[in-house]
């Protein structure tokens, strides 16, 4: 049965709810997403059901039609996927991306496929149909469970946020209504794992205390810490992948990315970064650590809604230009430290560092670190040690199917 609630009818016009509420017995139509009109469709979605959410930030249309569009995301290189959408008459009620990765089930010897970029009205019967499209999708793919929500894989932006809600999206990272988690929920999903995201404030006074040991960290650790050099862009991308695929390859849900993938998300990523807020560990000639700080670039994109250009002139593009110059955070995406070499002040010598840069060099208030597992006590005890504290959290469903 399709029955609205009344928070998502406020988001359809008058119309389309009397229509809707009216046609109770009638359950929605999936259709899987081939045309341009479809993935068009697909990412406007997201506006009818975040758009009145203040903390919610608007994603650039254009990348992310780039992320459904195999012939320009590298994971289809590897992998397959499609999307989905729920239609009730000609009104759009639901979006979901499922995705069937080889080289994760190769790892990790399971058989599993994910699902994604998850939207839909409070509704359970919408929630319940675009679930069992993925599964069965993923079904005639031979997989036998599913997580989620996962874009692709957990390289790529993963949970479902659960606890957080009134604090702003942060660059790279999911927001949604608090009703997901209960859909996701009545169709028999259970919590797989939850992720934390942690809040370093710029007034913190544990900042002066590791400014204090961080001379006798350097000196015991014998390593130096400097910035990435983006004139031997090629070079320090291979020396991160190489620190990337060993530093987290025995965390829960971790997919080696492909050369491809990795080199992908380098070039998108230097689009936003500041020299200063990346930064490569090492011990003699060896990288041992890298970690990634970005400006939290919503705070830049959250007023253009979605456009860059409005009837052809790109207004948005130059409201974008000054809007960069005046974010006020910042997110720290990667942090990591090879094996052999943890327990030794590294990663708390660059959150130092990235953090002494930005509140002092580039004047951020304070930043987002984040995602952690919620059982990684170690990197959780060293993140909690500079300050931080738990403020979002974000979790992974799976199911049988």
């Amino acid at each position: 049965m399709l029955t609205l609630g009344r928070e998502s009818l406020r988001k359809f016009s008058p119309t389309v709810t009397t229509a809707l509420a009216s046609s109770q017995s009638s359950s929605p139509t999936i259709e899987e997403v081939f045309t341009r009109r479809q993935r068009n469709a697909f990412v406007d979605f997201a506006w009818q059901i975040n758009e009145h959410d203040a903390n919610w930030c608007p994603p650039l249309k254009f990348d992310t039609l780039d992320n459904i569009n195999p012939r320009k995301h590298p994971f289809y290189r590897h992998g397959a996927a499609t999307q989905f959408l729920a239609r009730h008459g000609n009104q759009i009620v639901g979006r979901i991306l499922v995705s069937d990765d080889p080289n994760f089930n190769s790892e990790h010897q399971s058989n599993v496929g994910c699902f994604g970029m998850f939207e839909s009205i409070d509704n359970a019967d919408v929630a319940r149909s675009l679930l069992n499209a993925a599964s069965r999708w993923l079904r005639s793919r031979g997989r036998t469970g599913i997580m989620g929500p996962i874009d692709y894989s957990t390289n790529y932006p993963a949970g479902l946020l659960v606890d957080g809600f009134d604090t702003p999206q942060r660059v790279m990272m999911n927001h949604n209504p608090p009703y997901y988690s209960a859909l996701l929920e009545s169709w028999g999903l259970k919590k797989a794992k939850d992720m934390y995201a942690w809040w370093f404030d710029g007034d913190n006074p544990a900042l002066h205390d590791w400014t204090v040991r961080a001379d006798r960290l350097m000196h015991r650790a014998g390593v130096t810490i400097r910035n990435f050099r983006f004139d031997d862009f090629d070079a320090e991308v291979e020396r991160c992948l190489f620190i990337y695929n060993q530093a987290w390859e025995s965390l829960w849900g971790f997919v080696r990315m492909t050369r491809e993938e990795f080199r992908h998300t380098a070039y998108q990523l230097k689009k936003m970064a500041v020299p200063e807020l990346v930064l490569l560990a090492e011990i003699g000639s060896q990288p041992v650590g890298f970690c990634v700080t970005l400006p939290d670039f919503n705070e830049a994109i959250r007023p253009l809604n979605g456009n860059l250009t409005w009837c052809g002139l790109p207004t948005g593009l130059l409201r974008l230009l000054r809007g960069l110059k005046q974010i006020k955070a910042a997110r720290m995406l990667t942090l990591g430290v090879v094996p052999g070499f943890r327990r030794r002040g590294i990663a708390e010598l660059m959150i130092l560092r990235a953090f002494r840069s930005g509140i002092q060099k580039i004047g951020y208030r304070g930043a987002e670190l984040s995602w952690t597992l919620e059982d990684n006590n170690a990197i959780n005890r060293t993140i909690e040690s500079v300050g931080a504290k738990v403020y979002k959290r974000f979790r992974i469903y799976e199911r049988a199917i």
